[in-house]
């Protein structure tokens, strides 16, 4: 029996591992939800998952067509996906990993004792930029979150953050100076939020960074970081530490959240507006139902 009795949090595609560091027909581990799963993949890009057995041990050799009793499995942007419940069909559309000349990369894969909420509120909030991600993301005195908007959208039950601007010193790794930068913020999963912002390399495009968190248990993830860059000129290993080094200055400050599960009471933490995504989003989480991970609204 699965320890997670969230219907919402079963039901869901989750993350488990990015395809790129996978070596094909070999054995995985990781934990999901509480449970233990084993998984692998061929050479034709397929994927199996399953709860881990004695048999089917990490690193083994697997031919995955011969694997009996698996769980829900698909590829998509890069990662391998499962559910342990009933989920949908797709996932959310990223129409964007499809554009032949983007760079499509998992940047990392870190562990943090948080909860997954607490990880996407904290990749809505533009307010930390200037403390947290200083002299990239923002500086002082550029320290106000302007006015933008927020939409809750019941046909494709998403959240919507757009004329978010701020001022980053350097915002990519094609950055040559300053610049305030355009983002639009989207929630179309509970634990996995996609931010699109505008490009020095393409000024009629915007780079697209994904983060799709996997819940270990409600206290602790595996972020993974999706990349899909307009960045021509360089090497992974550059793009990838761009954004290791933002994910590792949050890192710290995730881990010193207290409560780490995500209060969801609207009068549970004091609000500003800068946080009008992170309101929306614990309303969102409120009107689902979702008690994982979370501390539910008293009745």
């Amino acid at each position: 029996m699965t320890k997670c009795t969230d219907r919402v949090v079963l039901d869901l595609w989750h993350p488990l591992q990015a395809i790129a560091e996978m070596p094909a027909g070999r054995v995985h581990e990781t934990v999901l939800l509480e449970e233990r799963l084993g998984f692998a993949r061929d050479e034709a890009g397929n994927a199996a998952v399953w709860r881990a057995r004695p048999d089917l041990r990490a690193d083994d050799a697997v031919d995955i067509a011969a694997v009996n009793d698996r769980l829900p499995a698909k590829v998509a942007y890069g990662y391998v996906w499962s559910s342990l419940g009933n989920p949908p069909a797709d996932i959310f559309p990223i129409p964007e990993f499809a554009e032949p000349d983007r760079r499509r990369l998992n940047a990392a894969t870190m562990g943090v004792n948080v909860s997954a909420p607490r990880a996407i509120e904290n990749f809505l909030d533009m307010g930390h930029f200037p403390y947290v991600h200083t002299d990239i993301l923002g500086a002082e005195p550029h320290t106000e979150v302007k006015e933008y908007d927020v939409e809750v959208s019941a046909d494709r039950d998403e959240i919507l953050a757009t004329r978010c601007r701020f001022f980053q010193p350097m915002a990519s790794t094609v950055s040559t100076g300053g610049a305030d930068v355009e983002y639009v913020y989207r929630v179309p999963h509970p634990f996995c939020s996609v931010l699109y912002k505008s490009s020095p390399a393409d000024e009629k495009r915007m780079d697209v960074i994904a983060i799709f968190i996997q819940p270990v248990d409600q206290e602790h993830i595996r972020a993974h970081m999706m990349l899909c860059v307009l960045d021509f000129d360089n090497e992974d290993k550059i793009i990838k530490r761009f954004q290791q080094t933002i994910f590792g200055q949050d890192k710290p400050i995730l881990e010193n959240q207290f409560p780490k599960r995500l209060p969801l009471d609207p009068r549970a933490e004091t609000p500003i507006r800068a946080d009008k995504s992170a309101i929306a989003y614990r309303r969102w989480l409120s009107q689902k139902g979702l008690t994982y991970g979370v501390i539910p609204a008293a009745a």
